[in-house]
């Protein structure tokens, strides 16, 4: 018998980062699905302290958790760079519970990170003021993302920070597991080299509060992109394969399973560097195509991402940066919006691959130096100031 799709799988999917704007393709999520929601704690400090390839992977660990003991279904999730969000039907929602319990003891004892998490059902955030509008963004077939609209998700992210006076964080969090049985994060690695910007810098920019956050992206990318090249921080140029001791034992980690550690550490390695030798050679290779692998790659990715805030990830000449930092500043003065920038040489991906033959493979994206999570401070330091100065 076949399986009749859920919420998210039945919605139109859109497949370019500009229809993100676009009111048709968002649906309400149904009351009884859960809207949950990690976060790594101190990720601002962890990245000074250039723990930023952890944040992520920390932030990352959540959708891969919760993708592997809903096989079969399409989750929706959005990374956040240091945390994401995933909605979750009914039938999976105690194993999907589990599977976060695990990964926050998980990053914990591997990661030495403390990764929050908690859950609120759709239908008590409705209760509570806010909606859940839930759209699907697919680069390219079989491989989706979510967006979100209706300040439900920013509302479960104040709740879970301890923001929200309305509910504590305790009536939503999901606690450690106190087990040892490991989170399956089967799928998740990082075997790329940091992507290096081929046009000048590679920029993490987070936008909010604007009215018309469309117009305001439009803007954006007109003063990067005059001469319509692209902004995309990922090209086939810039994709290159790396072979680490230490990426391997962070890929053995995320593996887990019954095997000594040891044992999982040689398969991993092996298995890593005949990866390496094939997209460092580009040649076919028992029917996998490297070259082809390679230009999904550069479609099935996230690098601008809309959950009521904009974040985006771009490739940036660098005069384009300060005419975009003025930009943004004469709006703010204005109280149109509120933003922040952070600027590195390269952004960092992390990857989920759930089968690389069959092109089902989804990459996130954040700035070098932990781009997102310094954004974010910078925006936070600049509301701080005029609140000051109010």
């Amino acid at each position: 018998m076949n399986r009749q799709p859920n919420f998210f799988e039945a919605l139109a999917p859109f497949h370019s980062t500009e229809e993100s704007f676009d009111a048709k393709y968002y649906a309400p999520a149904p009351d009884d699905w859960l809207l949950a929601m990690t976060d790594v704690k101190s990720s601002t400090h962890a990245v000074e302290c250039g723990r930023y390839q952890l944040v992520n992977l920390a932030g990352a660990a959540g959708i891969a958790a919760v993708r592997n003991v809903c096989a079969g279904e399409t989750i929706p999730f959005l990374f956040c760079g240091d945390g994401a969000v995933l909605l979750i039907q009914p039938a999976h929602e105690q194993a999907a519970r589990e599977a976060l319990a695990r990964t926050i003891t998980f990053v914990r004892t591997t990661y030495d990170l403390t990764l929050r998490a908690g859950a609120l059902r759709v239908g008590e955030i409705r209760q509570r003021g806010r909606e859940v509008l839930v759209a699907r963004y697919e680069p390219t077939p079989g491989n989706s993302f979510a967006h979100f609209l209706g300040g439900g998700v920013q509302f479960v992210e104040a709740i879970l920070k301890g923001r929200d006076a309305s509910l504590p964080a305790s009536a939503i969090a999901i606690t450690a597991s106190t087990g040892e049985r490991a989170p399956d994060l089967s799928g998740l690695s990082c075997r790329w080299s940091p992507l290096k910007s081929e046009r000048g810098k590679m920029v993490a920019l987070i936008l909010s509060g604007a009215a018309d956050l469309r117009e305001a992206h439009d803007c954006v990318l007109a003063i990067a992109d005059p001469d319509a090249r692209g902004v995309a921080p990922v090209r086939v140029d810039n994709l290159k394969p790396k072979w680490q001791l230490r990426t391997v034992l962070l890929e053995a980690h995320a593996r887990g399973g019954r095997l000594p550690f040891a044992l999982r550490a040689l398969m991993v390695a092996i298995q890593t560097l005949v990866a390496w030798l094939i997209f460092r050679s580009g040649v076919r290779i028992f029917g996998f195509d490297p070259k082809r692998y390679v230009a999904e790659m550069a479609r099935n990715h996230d690098f601008s991402k809309y959950d009521d805030v904009l974040s985006m990830v771009l490739d940036c000449p660098q005069e384009r940066i300060d005419a975009i930092r003025a930009h943004l500043d004469e709006r703010m003065a204005r109280g149109e919006l509120d933003y922040g920038i952070h600027v590195s040489d390269t952004a960092l991906m992390t990857c989920l691959v759930e089968s690389a033959s069959n092109a089902r493979h989804v990459h996130f994206i954040d700035g070098g130096d932990g781009g997102y999570t310094m954004a974010a401070r910078e925006m936070k330091s600049r509301i701080a100031a005029r609140a000051g100065a109010a």
